[in-house]
């Protein structure tokens, strides 16, 4: 079975497993924990249980989950694969919860068929908002079973394009307008494209050449109806904030409580080495 013969309600219940993970995780329940209790919430009938149950085989025992994950392409996809490993990192600050915030609207995105044109947006939005590798993120892009031949042989060229080329400028020459310039000026089509997107993405694509990518990726998600991709949240140092300001404060009082006593003529510095006295060595004059 391949990932695109999914039954619809196996992409419900994945959104649903990601968005219950992505609410418990922020609690700081351990991953673990969570999936085994994840699992008796989900359709019994569906094929996720069984997926979570080898997740869990290997979260017990290598204390990751995507090694697991890629072993499971008939299932998951490569690109949800790398998401999770990249979370799992030590390098970057690539989270988890975004990772399954991530990989919820994605789901939700199958749901609804989503188009392969939507998808690839979708999903390089994510590898450029997140700085993720493009060679590596490409490549498993391009491992998607909603992407035929054509597409994953232009995914994996764009490896070697981006930097190079403005990606606004990729996008038109694989586009149904391109070819349409090229007809009406009575050019030849042979050895062009493959046009992959349609004429609208086009004339998106040409409205923002030289712009930021970041302005096209918004064009292209309001006219394409791609879910928006969630974006990085700056890391919450509140729960650290509290504990640093006592210490503050402990230490200010310390260095008042110091100067009262100095001022009343009461400050007796030999009690700070009193009690190593004993301790220190001996010098001979």
């Amino acid at each position: 079975m391949t990932l695109a013969s999914l039954e619809r309600v196996e992409y419900v219940e994945q959104a649903f497993l990601y968005k219950l993970l992505r609410e418990r995780l922020a609690d700081q329940l351990p991953m673990q924990e969570l999936l085994e209790q994840a699992r008796y919430e989900l359709l019994a009938t569906c094929k996720l249980p069984m997926a979570i149950d080898y997740l869990l085989t290997e979260l017990k025992h290598s204390g990751l989950m995507s090694p697991a994950m890629y072993k499971m392409q008939h299932y998951f996809t490569p690109f949800q694969s790398y998401l999770v490993s990249q979370a799992e990192s030590d390098v970057g600050r690539f989270t988890m919860l975004g990772a399954l915030e991530i990989l919820e609207s994605e789901a939700n995105f199958r749901i609804t068929e989503g188009n392969p044109q939507g998808m690839f947006l979708f999903q390089f939005e994510v590898l450029c908002r997140n700085r993720l590798n493009y060679d590596k993120g490409l490549t498993a892009i391009s491992g998607d079973p909603i992407f035929d031949k054509d597409w994953a042989n232009w995914i994996l060229k764009l490896r070697s394009q981006i930097g190079l080329v403005d990606f606004a400028d990729l996008l038109v020459l694989a586009s149904d307008e391109y070819r349409r310039q090229l007809e009406a000026a009575g050019e030849p089509t042979d050895g062009k494209g493959p046009f992959l997107f349609g004429q609208r993405e086009g004339v998106i694509a040409i409205g923002n050449r030289r712009k930021d990518p970041l302005f096209l990726f918004a064009a292209m998600q309001r006219h394409l109806g791609y879910p928006p991709v969630p974006r990085p949240k700056p890391r919450d140092e509140t729960p650290e904030l509290i504990p640093a300001l006592m210490r503050r404060v402990e230490r200010l009082e310390s260095r008042i409580k110091l100067m009262e006593e100095e001022r009343r003529g009461g400050l007796d510095i030999t009690k700070f080495y009193e009690k190593h006295k004993n301790n220190l060595p001996d010098l001979e004059v």
